[in-house]
């Protein structure tokens, strides 16, 4: 740990789960060219390390937290709004049988991915009508939105590219559909109906075809 002096609220700022690099200012008593410098410097030993550009965290507040949790939470904060969808949703739901490594989300915003110490923060963007389906997970006094089972599994097959849907939807993306409830379909039809998309209707209708009737 470093000595910071003359500073008040020091742990009070070391605790947030994020500062700007105003805040970062305040903590370390730096501000213009001389704070780049100093949080060149603090990135260096790891007192703070970076999220995106001019987004940090200290590494106090790391050493207190769940990672895992973490980094869902800093998902929706990195490009906001969003909520975590697609294939990490569908994985931690055991819809798909891959490992996911990378916290994969839905923005009404454009597509934009994140790299950190944390790992890839992928964003894809979708209609301000389907930004919807997500549930609101509550963290500590914090809150993570996630997408439902059948709102991420629609997400997923919406921005996917698919050559022959039939045939990819059967055989080759593997979808755990003993995992899918009856009420998750019929949460997925709403979406279906939402989205408009002859596509989408084509695939709702395979899916019936082959796993629910």
């Amino acid at each position: 740990m470093i000595s910071i002096t003359g500073i008040e609220y020091q742990k009070e700022l070391e605790m947030l789960p994020y500062l700007n690099k105003s805040q970062a200012g305040m903590l370390i008593g730096k501000k213009g060219k001389n704070l780049d410098k100093k949080l060149e410097q603090l990135k260096k030993i790891g007192y703070l390390k970076t999220l995106k550009k001019g987004l940090y965290v200290s590494d106090s507040y790391l050493q207190q937290t769940d990672r895992g949790k973490y980094a869902e939470y800093m998902a929706n904060t990195l490009r906001f709004p969003s909520y975590i969808s697609l294939e990490y949703v569908s994985a931690k739901e055991g819809l798909i049988p891959e490992g996911v490594f990378s916290v994969t989300s839905i923005t009404p915003k454009s597509s934009r991915t994140f790299r950190n110490f944390l790992g890839t923060f992928i964003f894809r963007n979708i209609k301000k009508e389907l930004f919807t389906g997500y549930r609101e997970e509550v963290w500590g006094e914090k809150i993570i939105r996630v997408a439902s089972r059948a709102k991420a599994l629609f997400d997923f097959l919406y921005l996917k590219k698919l050559t022959n849907a039939k045939e990819e939807i059967i055989t080759d993306l593997r979808v755990n559909w003993e995992n899918f409830s009856p009420d998750d379909f019929f949460e997925f039809k709403t979406y279906v109906t939402l989205s408009k998309s002859k596509r989408m209707t084509r695939i709702l209708q395979i899916i019936q075809t082959t796993y629910v009737s």
